[in-house]
């Protein structure tokens, strides 16, 4: 994905379109608690080999350029299995000389383990992912692209799919019918669109003008007036005429019609009339969906000034990334964005901070998350059951809660969340306009 301004400062949910410099900023960690973490990892990532089927393999870069962020990630997933009973972890190290990630899937379905949580981005995913499905692993990656989701592996980031289905079916309920995109020529955008696209399709919802643009003001002003089709609208206006006149009666020129009495015309305070604007036709769309971040994202608030659209017609809706500096996009007042509630995240980054004295990366949620998973099926399991980390455990229709809400699997490898719409603020900033359900919403897709 090209690098924005602004939008990568919310990109914690996925280290593919994160900056590792970013990343390294946010997690400090504490000297001893460091140097403690590391001894835990070194040597291989290996634990006492577990029982087969019992053990968990997590994948993460302990060493390397993402290092800092793996190892938070560990720390975390530590801190959800801290519990005499919690199934053993058998720890790998994708990023180690010599390793990569289908390596050290298979070093993890070698020693009998039964779920594997990671590997962290896209491609290591792609990469373990055969591994795994091979061996009848489940995999939970920490990646947010859903391209590399399929049965039996499941991606645990949050997902530009699961933000455009709650945003469209909220737009949906306020009556909105037509929905259109005008997106980046990027990853995001693509993802963005692609999503758009299906979500309509299975809603029984017109299917959606989809434009992509490139970063040249030119390039986003000339797709906004297609997209809007805007001339036609234009020529539409109605201008307004002056006010007409009527006809003076004939009568001698020496004579004022309005001072018949030779009296000398009485003054007025009356303010003239001011001149009205034209109203300017609607643009075929209600809903319109952008994908834009920082000076790209200027670029396209300007235009839709300049064709006419706004929220007087059409509810703009926005990726997740939007959180990130809300407190700027006031000239986008009204535009929606899908994200977690962060009220649902204070206990974990409370609890966080008191042991490790930083703030967590939202990455660390999701490793929270997977291992909170694997406990909570570990309690269900069944009396002499050897494996409870079958599909049908994990495809729950109930899903688990978690640190960023409630999500939940479906047996095709879609990951499904519990998110809320925020709305940005006449004076910046935004603020919950449509709450998380509080549970999922079960859907066949």
């Amino acid at each position: 994905m090209r690098r924005q301004t602004f939008g990568t400062q919310m990109q914690g949910q996925d280290v593919d379109s994160a900056s590792s410099r970013f990343a390294c900023k946010r997690l400090l960690f504490a000297g001893l608690a460091l140097s403690a973490l590391t001894a835990c990892a070194s040597g291989g990532g290996h634990h006492h080999a577990p029982k087969a089927g019992r053990g968990v393999g997590v994948l993460l870069p302990l060493t390397g350029a993402n290092a800092r962020l793996g190892q938070e990630m560990l720390t975390a997933t530590r801190m959800a299995m801290n519990t005499p009973t919690a199934p053993p972890l058998d720890v790998h190290d994708t990023a180690a000389p010599g390793s990569t990630a289908a390596t050290a899937a298979q070093a993890a379905v070698s020693a009998g383990d039964g779920l594997i949580l990671g590997p962290l981005t896209t491609d290591d995913t792609a990469a373990a992912a055969p591994v795994a499905t091979a061996a009848h692993v489940p995999m939970l990656a920490f990646t947010s692209d859903m391209s590399v989701a399929q049965p039996g592996v499941w991606t645990l980031g949050i997902a530009p799919e699961q933000q455009v289905r709650r945003m469209v079916l909220a737009a949906r309920q306020q009556g909105r019918q037509h929905f259109a995109a005008f997106l980046p020529e990027n990853r995001l955008g693509h993802a963005l669109g692609q999503a758009l696209q299906q979500v309509c399709a299975e809603n029984g919802l017109q299917s959606p003008q989809i434009m992509y643009h490139e970063s040249l003001q030119a390039s986003v002003l000339t797709g906004l007036k297609t997209l809007s089709a805007y001339e036609t609208r234009a020529a539409a206006v109605v201008q307004p005429q002056p006010d007409a006149q009527p006809e003076a009666p004939k009568v001698d020129a020496a004579v004022d019609p309005a001072n018949p009495d030779g009296a000398p015309p009485a003054s007025s305070d009356q303010p003239a009339a001011p001149a009205t604007t034209p109203d300017f036709p609607a643009p075929p769309f209600d809903a319109l969906l952008l994908g834009d971040t920082g000076l790209q994202l200027g670029m396209v608030i300007n235009a839709l000034t300049e064709v006419h659209v706004d929220p007087t017609h059409v509810q703009i809706m926005g990726p997740g990334l939007w959180g990130a500096f809300a407190t700027k996009l006031s000239a986008l007042q009204g535009a929606w964005y899908a994200a977690p509630d962060p009220t649902s995240r204070q206990a974990f980054v409370q609890q966080f901070m008191a042991r490790y004295h930083h703030m967590p990366t939202p990455l660390a949620d999701l490793t929270y998350d997977s291992a909170a998973l694997v406990k909570a099926l570990d309690q269900t399991r069944p009396a002499g059951s050897a494996n409870g980390y079958s599909v049908q455990a994990l495809t729950r229709p109930e899903g688990f809660g978690g640190v960023d809400g409630a999500f939940g699997f479906l047996e095709n490898g879609k990951t499904r969340r519990d998110l809320a719409v925020f709305q940005i603020l006449p004076s910046g900033g935004s603020r919950i306009v449509i709450p998380p359900a509080g549970k999922l919403r079960r859907s066949a897709n």
